[in-house]
């Protein structure tokens, strides 16, 4: 398999690019958000994935490694081929795919162009665990994280009979306080609070 690669960019379009290792040249799919990070005529390293089918050997690019993670991840689903998986990855930042997944916000998904109700219902249900393993070190998905202790919190405390509206300012004030805090602690501090 081949995992990165790094040498000169000869084309370079908003969907593919050929990078120039050695003498061959390799056409590679990559997002847009990727495409924007690429110079032509410059040497660049681009994270790769191999896909191989019984009718085309396809080679897909990604500047960093958590979008060929997210990549990896979204392709795990059935019925998310690597083309709609590279147009999410265009149409959506990482964060917000991932916030989409914790979140159960099918909606935001299905704005994806071609991904309708059942594929993006179907990608929460599959990703949500798998998404809570992703690591968290970067800063785009740490406020997903975030966002999941939050929505957590919430839910417990509309269970425990605290509105909703209550609880999500002090939540935020809380948030910001600590941006580390756990579900759990979280949910105590707003009850003293309340």
């Amino acid at each position: 398999m081949i995992y990165f690669l790094r040498g000169i960019i000869r084309e370079l379009g908003p969907t593919y690019t050929v990078i120039d290792t050695g003498g061959i040249g390799y056409y590679i799919g990559i997002s847009i958000f990727t495409s924007q990070s690429l110079q032509l005529g410059k040497e660049s390293e681009l994270f790769t994935q191999q896909i191989i089918r019984e009718d085309a050997h396809l080679l897909f690019g990604f500047s960093t490694i958590r979008e060929k993670e997210m990549f990896n991840l979204l392709i795990s689903v059935s019925g998310v081929g690597p083309a709609s998986a590279m147009i999410m990855l265009s149409s959506l930042e990482i964060n917000e795919i991932a916030q989409a997944i914790l979140s159960g916000n099918s909606g935001l998904l299905q704005k994806v162009k071609g991904l309708g109700a059942k594929t993006s219902q179907r990608i929460i249900v599959d990703l949500k665990d798998k998404l809570n393993k992703f690591d968290a070190s970067e800063e785009r998905i740490s406020s997903v994280l975030d966002n999941k202790v939050k929505e957590d919190s919430l839910s417990a405390l509309e269970v425990l009979g605290i509105s909703r509206k209550t609880a999500e300012k002090l939540a935020d004030r809380l948030l910001k306080q600590n941006p580390e805090i756990s579900t759990e602690e979280l949910v105590k501090q707003v009850l003293k609070n309340i």
